[in-house]
């Protein structure tokens, strides 16, 4: 029963059955004090534990309960975790929070047709499930310059260190692209991956069979 609750039966058993209020307040387990003590809305009672918390989330606003709650402790707050958590739900804070999605600022290229192989490569993942319904992965490696698969990895999960695998392999087979064209996946924006891509760049450029025979075509 709640304290509201409480305080209408007391009521009730003072004004209607003519006992005392210490009696009724025994009866119904409810301290005088908390009886006569006018009351307050939530609101009002918890307007500190609110601007605190606001306060918190809007600096760090993938932070989740718990480090918003001790965060409050270190600040010296001495509310306990029951109370910040009705808060927190009360404001809504415990539901996901969509923020957008930061991606790394590039140069937009042309998307011009190569006339050379070799001259760029196109990474990218496409999914798909089994009969049994488990999911898998496929990354595709693509010449531009003529639309040849070079490679298909398949897998359930293919980390940006299998990535950099299947790329090395590829490298050794047809020579190192002038240049790779990506999308944002975690994989491909990974920080393995850029440094392997600017290990490449650093690294000179092997004159591959399919580029003198692109040559001799052209």
């Amino acid at each position: 029963m709640t304290l509201s609750a409480k305080r209408e039966v007391v009521a009730v058993l003072v004004r209607e059955h003519r006992i005392p209020v210490r009696r009724a307040c025994q009866a119904v387990r409810l301290s005088r004090a908390a009886y006569y003590r006018p009351p307050r809305s939530r609101l009002t009672r918890d307007a500190d534990v609110v601007t605190a918390l606001n306060d918190v989330v809007a600096r760090h606003s993938r932070w989740g309960f718990w480090k918003c709650f001790y965060r409050l402790r270190r600040a010296g707050h001495r509310w306990n975790h029951k109370r910040v958590d009705r808060v927190s739900c009360a404001l809504r804070l415990n539901l996901p929070r969509r923020s957008k999605r930061r991606v790394p600022a590039r140069l937009r290229q042309p998307l011009a047709a190569p006339t050379r192989l070799n001259e760029t490569w196109a990474l990218d993942f496409m999914a798909d499930a089994l009969y049994d319904g488990r999911p898998f992965r496929a990354l595709t490696v693509i010449d531009e310059g003529n639309r040849e698969a070079l490679a298909i990895e398949i897998g359930t999960s293919i980390p940006n260190a299998r990535v950099i695998r299947v790329l090395d392999e590829l490298v050794r087979l047809y020579g190192r692209p002038a240049r790779v064209r990506v999308d944002n996946g975690p994989e491909l924006v990974a920080e393995a991956f850029v440094g392997w891509c600017t290990a490449q760049r650093n690294q000179p450029r092997l004159h591959s069979t399919r580029q003198a025979r692109s040559e001799r075509l052209h």
